[in-house]
């Protein structure tokens, strides 16, 4: 009975983690493109706190108001809208989170809203996919209410996060990085956002843990990357997107999800560390995608057995169940059954750990990996790939025309009559297919209307670029003939 009642528990608190968005390497890479860092942004103008009051004092630690006043004029409040007559839902959001979602065709096409961190004085701001995703269009509205009509740069599911730009003639306030591997548990932190449309409102509280893995992210190609900050500063409905800062009103995290039942905090939330924040921006400004780089195995927690096993001091580091066949690792001479142990001499502890780790690296980069063999410790230098299993960097298309032209064929959106008589919403008519195209050699045919692509429904042109652009490896394109024939078929771009 005990045993049931744990089992219970476990099942409901994992049930109960939900987004927080309002819905209402030494080598260097080959290619020669300049890459462009955070660390510097374009323009200068920083937002200075002012002196707190004279006669205001408190514990020494535990002064909030110079990082209150940093963080919360570079914390937008994001809307997100839909077309009115659309009937998509948002993109890649898990069933659970629609309820957060408001109806559009009810409130003027709104689809909800967010949170979101100016990077820079030029205008690059980051937020959470969820908030974004399935929008037609991103508003940003400043602290002082200032309102921008934002432009997608570019998307990362796999870690929750995209990154947006707007135009504005002034230098913009805007965040500095700090380091989330130097913050400690039980440091205190700030969460800044705007919960319920209540603009600019800041909460305090400790780190509870590091490197927390809730299973709230999924993918298609299994890479998504869970290493949550946890503390419980509240957090609720609208803080996705917004900041975690520290003491001195840097960046630490990207709040992103917290534990409940009920929708709103108690107790728990979760925020992107910044270091990982940083490289995924870094990417998607850069390249348009982020350059996800491997070792090529297949992993899992120690536990006791392992550790008994490998003969290991303690119970931590991630064992390797498979090695992936030419990839990194293989190539590099590690082997399944070794157990990691540390990545450039950092401890490794968790999968979630590591995973975080070489999630900010790129293919091409030099890791050295220490791993326990019968119990002897062995040292390898790992040359990262990425998904094709090469260490190319790669450029996504970064605007409709360019992700559509990657298909080499002409398409135009199904007319109403056409529709109609198909029995279904909408699609793209794929009028001209190349010679040798990807298309052509998947066997598709001139005719065939493309309803979804990876999933996502495609009634648009606009649609199709935003399902394609980003998009690296192979995508799922669904649709069927103006005879009725459904067809499913893979391409690789």
């Amino acid at each position: 009975m005990k045993k049931q009642f744990l089992s219970m528990m476990s099942t409901s608190i994992l049930g109960g983690i939900i987004s927080v968005g309002i819905y209402s390497t030494v080598i260097e890479p080959e290619s020669k493109t300049e890459i462009k860092s955070f660390d510097q942004p374009v323009t200068l103008a920083k937002y200075e706190a002012s002196p707190a009051r004279a006669d205001y004092t408190v514990p020494e630690g535990m002064n909030f108001v110079n990082a209150a006043e940093k963080s919360t004029p570079a914390v937008v409040h994001i809307k997100t809208y839909l077309n009115p007559s659309s009937s998509r839902a948002p993109r890649n959001t898990p069933r659970l989170f629609h309820e957060f979602f408001s109806d559009p065709r009810s409130e003027g096409g709104q689809l909800g809203s967010g949170s979101g961190v100016i990077l820079s004085a030029d205008g690059y701001i980051a937020t959470n996919n969820h908030v974004i995703d399935g929008a037609d269009k991103i508003e940003v509205v400043l602290e002082d209410k200032h309102t921008f009509k934002a432009t997608l740069v570019g998307t990362d599911p796999t870690t929750d996060l995209a990154l947006l730009k707007v135009e504005y003639e002034d230098a913009l306030p805007y965040l500095n990085f700090g380091n989330s591997d130097e913050i400690k548990i039980g440091e205190w932190v700030l969460a800044v956002g705007n919960p319920y449309e209540l603009t600019s409102t800041v909460t305090a509280g400790i780190v509870s843990a590091k490197a927390r893995n809730i299973g709230i992210l999924r993918s298609k190609t299994g890479l998504s990357v869970e290493s949550f900050i946890q503390t419980d500063a509240a957090v609720n409905p609208g803080n996705s997107g917004g900041a975690l800062v520290d003491l001195n009103g840097n960046l630490i995290g990207i709040n992103s999800a917290i534990a409940s039942k009920t929708g709103s905090f108690t107790g728990y939330s979760f925020a992107i560390p910044s270091e990982l924040v940083k490289k995924v921006m870094d990417d998607l400004r850069n390249y348009g995608a982020v350059q996800r780089a491997l070792i090529g195995v297949q992993i899992a927690e120690v536990n006791q057995e392992i550790a008994d096993e490998a003969d290991l001091d303690k119970i931590a580091g991630v064992a390797i169940m498979g090695v992936t066949p030419q990839g990194a690792a293989e190539g590099a001479g590690i082997q399944e059954g070794d157990i990691i142990i540390k990545i450039n001499n950092e401890d490794v502890n968790t999968v979630s750990e590591l995973q975080e780790y070489i999630a900010r690296k790129r293919p091409g980069d030099v890791v050295d990996v220490t791993v326990n063999r019968s119990g002897k410790n062995k040292v390898f230098n790992v040359k990262l790939k990425n998904t094709q299993n090469t260490t190319d960097i790669v450029s996504a298309p970064k605007n409709t025309a360019e992700a559509i032209e990657a298909l080499n064929a002409e398409v135009q959106p199904l007319s109403e009559k056409k529709a109609t008589q198909l029995g279904i919403d909408g699609g793209l008519e794929v009028t001209t297919i190349a010679p040798n195209s990807k298309l052509a050699k998947a066997g598709l045919r001139e005719g065939f209307i493309i309803l979804y692509v990876d999933r996502e429904p495609i009634t648009s042109i606009d649609d199709l670029g935003n399902a394609l652009r980003g998009k690296r490896g192979g995508i799922l394109l669904e649709g069927m003939y103006p005879n009725g024939e459904r067809e499913y078929v893979g391409i690789g771009l």
